[in-house]
């Protein structure tokens, strides 16, 4: 269990267990969920039935194998939903850079909206409404103290739509995944055969000449 975790009934041991709660957690997507094209959905549609159920509002977002989800709710929820997230092996490296108590939800649908921060994905209106994020990509919610995190929130919020996404993207998405976690590795590896590849053409062809 990540430290985050361990700290957070210590930070909260003075909140009332029926008081409204705002958790924000990061995370990384294992190699098998980023190869997996439906991930996000499948793990959406998980969430919008346990929600509704336990009170729960929020939203996912999700970029090149990295999570960041904030919850919202009583804290006794947020408690075990966090220990139920943290024990999901489909991600790991977990942090929690905010967790506070609120007045108000943010995010007050009951479904657990999902927003791809990938360009390349978006619908033209999508782009328009979402000029406030390019301060924040790429993604790399990992390195994001708590006031940027918060600041983040803030500017999602106010979306008026969710993210058009393009399915066949995502899956030329989990494909570039796919590749980067082969090349990534064997970079030098791939350049000094490439190199010795094209030497040896440009040899065979001066020798024909």
């Amino acid at each position: 269990m990540p430290l985050g975790y361990i700290d957070i009934e210590r930070r909260l041991e003075q909140v009332p267990d029926t008081a409204l709660i705002q958790l924000v957690y990061v995370s990384n997507a294992t190699l098998k969920t980023r190869l997996n094209s439906t991930i996000t959905t499948h793990i959406e549609k998980q969430a919008n039935g346990y929600n509704k159920q336990h009170g729960i509002t929020g939203i996912l977002c999700y970029s090149n194998g990295q999570f960041l989800q904030c919850i919202e709710g009583n804290k006794l929820e947020i408690v075990a939903l966090v220990h139920k997230i943290f024990t999901d092996k489909r991600h790991n490296d977990f942090k929690i850079p905010l967790v506070q108590r609120i007045d108000k939800r943010m995010f007050s649908d009951w479904r657990m909206r999902l927003l791809f921060l990938e360009r390349w994905l978006w619908s033209l209106a999508t782009k328009e409404q979402a000029t406030s994020l390019s301060s924040y990509l790429p993604f790399t919610p990992h390195n994001w103290s708590a006031e940027r995190t918060g600041n983040f929130l803030q500017s999602i919020e106010v979306f008026a739509t969710q993210p058009y996404v393009n399915t066949a993207g995502v899956s030329d998405n989990t494909f570039g995944n796919m590749c980067r976690h082969f090349i990534g590795p064997h970079q030098a590896f791939l350049v000094i055969q490439s190199v010795l590849l094209l030497l040896t053409i440009s040899a065979c062809i001066f020798f024909w000449l």
